[in-house]
């Protein structure tokens, strides 16, 4: 895979960029054509949809459109809350293929955790896996007591974990569970949808190293070894998202930046997610 990016070794052996294009609510053909073309242009290889984002479509047109081969790319879409259940899980994920025009992704993963078909949607995923319509499997938004949950009975692991993890939230003890577990942990929001980026630590960083906030975010989950998926639709900002590979953070600004959190999410709270079944 002609990958700008450092390329992470799943447990299952399939290989994956540690930086991704994230693609939620990007919306419109034109809109979706141009940013994917934007990074693929820039090296970005794996990109990331959602059933929830109504946008498989868009996104498989687009990858079309680049005409480059199949193992070029690193797909991933996710299953929704109200498409999980064995049979409605495997049905789903045939019709999510069928809008990416593809024969299978990359990584599979189960979007959200809900009590409702915990264990159900998990082994439609495995099924999956072994009929070849993904590679790899995994979860999203799942804390440490849904994957020891999933652990009682599951015959096979998640090797992807992709969570909220920025600056003000960054998981330190979920993503130490993760590393020690085999699970490779992925961030969404990983500039905190924006939250973060007037903190005087980071800009402070950055001028050091004449790299923006964003960029020195962007390094901290690179050196923290956590996979990140950065979000844009300007060409600017996506190869600026991309340009972090010369300069490296000392262990003082690790811990300067490790420092900043509080806790604070930009999205909903996995455990009632769970509780409730759906995002309320």
């Amino acid at each position: 895979m002609n990958s700008k990016t450092t390329l992470l070794t799943l447990a299952d052996g399939q290989q994956m960029p540690q930086e991704g294009f994230g693609l939620y609510k990007v919306t419109g053909q034109q809109t979706i054509s141009a940013a994917i073309a934007s990074a693929y242009q820039a090296g970005y290889r794996l990109f990331d949809t959602a059933q929830l984002y109504q946008n498989e479509a868009e996104v498989g047109q687009a990858l079309a459109d680049l005409r480059v081969p199949r193992e070029e790319l690193f797909v991933t879409t996710k299953v929704a809350e109200e498409n999980q259940g064995y049979q409605r899980t495997i049905a789903s994920v045939k019709d999510s293929l069928h809008k990416l025009q593809l024969d299978y992704v990359n990584l599979l993963m189960i979007h959200w955790p809900i009590e409702r078909a915990f264990f159900d949607s998990w082994q439609a995923l495995i099924d999956l896996k072994k009929a070849g319509l993904t590679k790899s499997i995994g979860v999203s938004n799942f804390q440490m007591i849904h994957l020891q949950y999933l652990a009682t009975q599951a015959s096979e692991l998640p090797v992807v974990n992709q969570i909220e993890r920025h600056p003000r939230l960054n998981q330190a003890p979920l993503v130490k569970f993760d590393r020690e577990h085999g699970i490779v942990t992925q961030a969404w929001s990983p500039l905190g949808r924006g939250t973060i980026l007037a903190n005087p630590v980071l800009k402070q960083i950055g001028d050091h190293h004449h790299k923006s906030p964003a960029q020195v975010v962007l390094r901290w989950h690179l050196q923290s070894g956590v996979a990140f998926i950065p979000k844009s639709v300007h060409q600017a900002r996506i190869e600026q998202n991309m340009d972090i590979y010369d300069f490296e953070l000392t262990a003082d600004e690790m811990a300067k930046i490790d420092a900043l959190n509080d806790f604070h999410r930009t999205g909903k709270e996995p455990a009632l997610v769970y509780e409730y079944n759906k995002k309320w």
